[in-house]
């Protein structure tokens, strides 16, 4: 693809949308309290459907989605990890973590637009899966921080990506979560409603299979979305998921990049080389390196193991290709009550790729078929030191995707601490990794 061909391009009308939705659920959190709504805190990998049997009042803060917002205001992100680390946490614990309990410490909240709010909004209980080393005790710490919070921590470390998944442990997620609603319904004096549990696991699978279907779409060259825009637009599904907005919202997404697929608009300019990221978050204070490679060479990255992967189910198909999994609805399954919502919810949460994060010999496999169904020419891997989870065995595709002839570019860095990331070295070795493969920089448009 070594052509400098142009192509037309547009701005994404969901763009802002996605802004203004993100920037509204984290006003609506803040302010709840003021109108009697429920607040719950937890990680971005919880059994978000859960708590919609509790009602519509339910506002959630994810405190990944939250940390990778407050590490983007680097200032105030360094006030947040000084204040943890003078307090004795470890420098090498999730940086995400540690954006959000200095935020407590300082008694601030940062919207999604950068304002910072006096008053951090202690919620009613916390809710979380445990899917790594600090999920369950990044929570029950924020518990105590905030002066006495409930706390209530799913182990989710099973995974049928795993070799001995069984019966037995699909069992053992449901159990957990049938005991978790009658605790809910303890520490909130509420009433669990089934019939909100059901509409919520159909809402949040429909939103996972949107999402699907608009990285799907992402195979056609030219590229309609580069992964920059991904950014922006998967990040309501670590959010709400579940909200019926939500899911109207990825309708609305997918039915733009299908038109921008049939009228033949790009992400780029110029899409002279496809390449694809890992399973790692990217070091978000320095993700205009994205636009950098756009820019000067016509890269585009069309995604990654991470924004395809992170709450959205995938199945490979009789031809050996990933595809979106279908929901309960398209399976001709009717969800009538609590224990089939459960099961179903289980069956759908477990098998996301991310699910599996325990399993890292599992957990990369389906990135090298990702880079050949979505026709990379190179993979760039974030070796992320701010996350236990995924950078464990982070470079394990590198050998896999070599032998596809795929040239794979490892660099270290944080999602979310950005004084553990080196720019000018960074960049020197993608430059130099460029050169090795003769990839130059565009000629200057006449």
């Amino acid at each position: 693809m070594a052509e400098e061909k142009r192509y037309k391009t547009e701005r994404l009308k969901c763009w802002d949308e996605a802004k203004n939705l993100r920037k509204q659920f984290y006003e609506d959190y803040y302010t709840a309290r003021e109108r009697g709504g429920l607040l719950v805190a937890g990680s971005a990998n919880m059994y978000y459907s859960i708590l919609a049997g509790l009602g519509r009042d339910v506002y959630i803060l994810t405190g990944e989605p939250y940390g990778a917002t407050t590490s983007i205001m680097q200032d105030f992100s360094a006030r947040c990890m000084e204040a943890v680390e003078r307090s004795g946490v470890a420098r090498d614990l999730c940086a995400y973590l540690r954006n959000y309990w200095g935020s407590i410490m300082l008694d601030k909240f940062m919207l999604a637009d950068g304002t910072i709010k006096e008053g951090w909004p202690k919620p009613d209980f916390h809710f979380t899966s445990h899917a790594c080393c600090t999920h369950a005790k990044w929570y029950q710490r924020a518990g105590e921080l905030e002066g006495g919070v409930p706390f209530y921590g799913l182990d989710a470390c099973v995974s049928p990506h795993a070799p001995e998944w069984n019966e037995n442990q699909f069992n053992y997620m449901v159990q957990q979560l049938a005991e978790a609603i009658p605790w809910m319904e303890k520490v909130t004096g509420r009433k669990y409603d089934d019939e909100l549990l059901i509409e919520a696991v159909n809402n949040e699978w429909q939103s996972s299979r949107l999402w699907g279907e608009i990285c799907m779409l992402n195979k056609t060259i030219p590229a309609p979305l580069d992964e920059k825009s991904m950014f922006s637009l998967y990040i309501l599904e670590s959010l709400q998921p579940y909200k019926k907005e939500t899911v109207e919202f990825y309708r609305r997404v997918r039915d733009e990049i299908q038109d921008r697929v049939d009228r033949g608009i790009a992400a780029a300019e110029v899409e002279k080389h496809r390449i694809m990221t890992g399973a790692s978050q990217p070091p978000w204070s320095f993700i205009n390196i994205w636009r950098y490679l756009q820019r000067e060479y016509g890269i585009v990255s069309v995604g990654s193991f991470y924004t395809f992967g992170l709450q959205t189910v995938w199945e490979i198909d009789k031809k050996g290709h990933l595809v979106p999994a279908r929901t309960p609805k398209e399976k001709g399954i009717e969800l009538t009550n609590r224990e089939e919502a459960l099961r179903a919810y289980v069956d759908f949460k477990t098998k996301s790729l991310t699910a599996s994060i325990c399993t890292m010999e599992m957990i990369y496999k389906p990135l090298p078929l990702m880079a050949k169904d979505w026709s990379v020419e190179a993979v760039v891997v974030h070796a992320n030191r701010g996350c236990e989870g995924s950078g464990l065995s982070c470079t394990e595709p590198r050998l896999d995707l070599l032998e596809q002839n795929i040239p794979v570019l490892t660099f270290e860095g944080s999602m979310a601490d950005y004084r553990d990331f080196d720019l000018p070295k960074t960049m020197a070795r993608v430059e130099a990794f460029l050169e090795g493969l003769g990839w130059g920089k565009l000629s200057k448009a006449s």
